[in-house]
């Protein structure tokens, strides 16, 4: 029992960790996040300050009881929010030239197995957080 708990307690203190990375990353590269954002959103520059503050806030709030299944809930909603990203990404042909350029197969895992495992994570973590 004991070991159960300490690797849903491992797996919140490391979606939280991974968050906050994400979020300064946005700050360190920019150009990764800008140059994978579909034309069609405005502000590209704008949107990734935000989506780099509100990912070092989550994660963050992730390791407090009181905030971890609002956290998480928010987490769930962002990345839905990212699926555009994704499916651009995928449309241009998984290659965005001074930005990112992978096998269009990687695009896929990315979209299909990557991003649900996100998803499912935060989720797994807001279920646990419900049980403590």
């Amino acid at each position: 029992m004991a070991l159960n708990r300490k690797v849903k307690q491992a797996g919140r203190y490391i979606l939280g960790l991974f968050y906050i990375a994400a979020g300064i990353n946005h700050f360190i590269s920019p150009d990764f996040y800008i140059g994978i954002m579909p034309p069609y959103f405005p502000a590209p520059d704008v949107l990734n300050i935000l989506a780099g503050i509100a990912e070092i806030a989550l994660g963050a709030m992730v390791f407090f009881d009181a905030t971890v299944r609002w956290a998480c809930y928010t987490i769930i909603a962002m990345l839905i929010a990212f699926i555009p990203v994704h499916v651009y990404f995928i449309q241009v042909g998984s290659c965005i030239e001074g930005s990112l350029c992978i096998p269009q197969w990687q695009g896929w895992v990315r979209l299909v197995v990557v991003h649900p495992l996100l998803l499912l994570w935060a989720w797994a973590v807001s279920r646990s957080a419900e049980n403590s």
